[in-house]
């Protein structure tokens, strides 16, 4: 396919979660900016329409990324068919176990660190030796807002959520000796099937972007194309002097309420009464 931008030119990248969503969106963008990006999905038509989409851009590999053979051999795969990897976007993710604390099973506290936390972490082993061959590289991981801030997800995905970002930081320190950065992302509210829910369609990323903007401070809710563009800069070379970084991209969410809904007098525009001592 053509390209619209040369920042990643002959790059290759890994994207787990490839298929839909930031992964999908990543994936055009790195395209679209002359890299060759491996899909690793467990969603098979979708990933392989994708990659058809693509053309010889991408190439799909069904992964589970709680099965550390699956990640192994998607990153192998990709340096066998291009000869490097430059960029591993760690993206695979879903909210996992929900409910009150009491009603928690061990199973699905378990799933869920084995996607949200296993998966990243395979992910990073396997295309470390790679990176510190090559003495370059950009591993990326999506965190969450929901690391830094509570009331934004559940439990167990908060918990995850935040230690992807310790562990991106203490992977960023290893690595930073061959050259290789480590940072992470933390969306805020995106418009994907996991903020959205169920029955994820046009008309429903319609009414749930109406009901959630006025509770945005930019007065919008997210997009995936929103942390494909911060991925973009990371993976390229415009970042090379960042690393260890949980970058933020939320539209102001983790500010607090937004200016509209402070309280009046604070958004009232009145002349300020400066205090004079007497005889000055």
């Amino acid at each position: 396919m053509s390209t619209t931008g040369s920042r990643l030119n002959g790059k290759v990248a890994v994207i787990t979660g490839g298929a839909s969503g930031i992964g999908a969106a990543t994936a055009r963008l790195f395209t679209q900016h002359g890299a060759r990006v491996l899909l690793a999905d467990m969603r098979d038509e979708a990933g392989a329409a994708l990659a058809e989409e693509l053309g010889d851009a991408a190439q799909f590999e069904r992964v589970d990324v709680t099965a550390e053979a699956d990640v192994a051999n998607a990153v192998a795969a990709a340096e066998r068919e291009w000869g490097r990897i430059d960029c591993i976007f760690n993206n695979a993710g879903f909210g996992g176990a929900l409910g009150p604390l009491d009603e928690t099973s061990e199973e699905d506290f378990a799933i869920t660190l084995d996607v949200l936390v296993k998966g990243v972490f395979f992910g990073m082993k396997h295309a470390a030796p790679v990176m510190k061959r090559q003495r370059s590289g950009s591993i990326i991981n999506t965190a969450s807002i929901a690391a830094l801030q509570g009331g934004w997800a559940p439990h167990i995905y908060s918990a995850a959520k935040a230690a992807v970002v310790a562990l991106t930081r203490s992977v960023a320190l290893e690595m930073a000796e061959w050259n290789v950065r480590a940072n992470c992302i933390c969306p805020g509210l995106i418009a994907t099937p996991l903020a959205v829910g169920r029955g994820f369609s046009d008309q429903v990323v319609a009414r749930f972007k109406d009901a959630m903007a006025d509770e945005q401070p930019i007065q919008r809710v997210g997009e995936p194309e929103d942390i494909a563009h911060c991925a973009l800069w990371l993976a390229s070379d415009e970042s090379t002097f960042v690393t260890g970084q949980a970058h933020v991209v939320d539209g102001g969410a983790t500010l607090g309420r937004a200016w509209n809904a402070q309280p009046a007098w604070m958004r009232r525009q009145r002349p300020i009464t400066v205090y004079r001592p007497p005889g000055r």
